[in-house]
């Protein structure tokens, strides 16, 4: 780990307790009394502090933090360059609204995102609060621009809550069930998932599998947009085969459809490069961000085509809270960390110490499916010995046993059988190997 990043906190796992201690016991029996039962936890402990790699419970215990806030704290949970930029913003003034009274911050932010997104092309860029705003304005443009309405997403997906959003979505728990009718007009198409493809399938076959359906049962010309997160998040770290995403590109381009890369969870040096469509040299026409923009702040964009964006009346886009002055100012010092600490080298590091020790764990294992992912967002799927069925319950099994242990694991996958490892981007060696022991223990013995 770089030399220059320093710790407010020990980075080092220390439980002083057994988890949940009793702080957070306590805590968990007010949030009951006023917190309505629809908001979920991944754990049962409350936090006091983060730093780094580290989070510190309300008891005093910490613990490795292998989640990231589902991958928003890359630059760590408190960058000090967040938390100066955060603080002399509200010192001055903590919101006007850009569409009464605008500010520096929006436009430097939008000349930022236009110099770090895939492609040398004129760009636009809107800003918003969250993944789901981004996604619903994305789809926006694009039925505007191209005067169509349809729309593509994929099976694995994940784009929001919002209305729009949960159509789009394809998984029906937590995200979907009772929540309709939805928004019309969207359409589900087979993705890439090599570990469940048939054999031998390319990425160029399953593009094409796609396309096909789309030209069976929508027509390219009755068709806006296509959305697609480019290694998916929530449906379970899926990454397409090689040449999935560049022919589908192709397709789009020479039909008049727009592209859309849902970058919310890949983007801002996650998967080892600014963006994960960098990796195959694919150029969407608009591309969603949010996470891991502001080192914590709530703040999301899109970024396009201009002759795309600008297609929109004024007043079409837009929102009170979006591109708040205080969450500028955040993405502005986290993009300046990400630089400074060059975190696209540091992700393509921690893939490279995590895949090296699952993928020698797996070969030894037969509960584990496939260990995959690119940069600091690893999945390991976890399947009935010797099979390929999933097993949800060993999955949480694992996930308790590494949190009694005092590391925080996430699970994700269509069918709850993924475990997903997205750790800040700044944490330290130590930590990182001490935490995947702790992993490795806890899925030898909870199987």
């Amino acid at each position: 780990m770089s030399s220059s990043i320093t710790y407010r906190l020990e980075q080092k796992r220390n439980l002083v307790t057994e988890l949940p201690g009793p702080r957070s016991t306590e805590l968990t029996t007010r949030r009951r009394a006023a917190v309505a039962a629809g908001v979920g936890s991944s754990v049962p402990v409350y936090a006091a502090d983060a730093d780094g790699g580290v989070i510190v419970d309300v008891d005093g215990n910490s613990l490795i933090d292998f989640g990231s806030g589902i991958a928003v704290t890359g630059v760590g949970a408190s960058d000090p360059r967040v938390a100066a930029a955060v603080a002399e913003q509200a010192a001055h003034f903590t919101h006007t609204c850009f569409m009464v009274t605008p500010y520096e911050g929006y436009i430097a932010v939008a000349e930022k995102l236009a110099e770090l997104t895939p492609g040398d092309h004129e760009k636009r860029s809107v800003l918003f609060n969250s993944g789901a705003e981004a996604v619903e304005n994305a789809v926006k443009v694009a039925r505007l621009a191209t005067g169509r309405d349809a729309v593509v997403a994929f099976d694995h997906a994940y784009h929001g809550r919002t209305n729009l959003t949960m159509a789009l979505t394809a998984k029906n728990m937590p995200y979907k069930a009772h929540f309709g009718p939805f928004a019309p007009e969207v359409y589900r198409m087979p993705m890439s998932y090599p570990y469940r493809d048939e054999a031998g399938l390319s990425g160029e076959q399953a593009a094409q599998r796609a396309i096909t359906a789309i030209e069976k049962q929508i027509g390219a010309d009755q068709l806006a947009a296509i959305i697609i997160e480019p290694i998916q998040g929530e449906g379970g770290f899926i990454v397409p085969a090689a040449g999935f995403l560049p022919t589908l590109v192709e397709w789009a381009t020479r039909n008049g459809v727009v592209f859309i890369a849902d970058e919310v969870q890949t983007g801002f040096a996650r998967t080892g490069s600014w963006f994960a469509c960098d990796d195959e040299g694919v150029v969407p026409d608009i591309i969603t961000m949010a996470k891991g923009i502001a080192g914590g702040l709530p703040l999301s964009a899109i970024t396009g085509r201009a002759d795309l964006l600008d297609k929109v009346h004024p007043g079409g886009l837009g929102g009170t809270y979006g591109g708040n002055p205080i969450a500028c100012a955040g993405a502005l010092a986290a993009i300046e960390s990400m630089v400074a600490f060059d975190l696209p080298a540091r992700a393509r590091a921690i893939g490279e110490t995590a895949l090296t020790r699952l993928r020698g764990l797996s070969a030894d294992l037969d509960v584990i499916g496939e260990v995959r992912g690119r940069g600091a967002m690893i999945a390991i799927e976890i399947v009935k010995p010797g099979t390929d069925t999933p097993d949800p319950d060993l999955t949480k099994a694992i996930a308790a046993q590494a949190l009694a242990q005092g590391v925080v694991i996430l699970t994700c996958g269509t069918y709850g059988n993924v475990i997903r490892l997205l750790p800040p981007l700044v944490i330290d060696d130590d930590l990182l190997e001490d935490g995947l022991s702790v992993l490795e223990d806890a899925i030898r013995t909870a199987r």
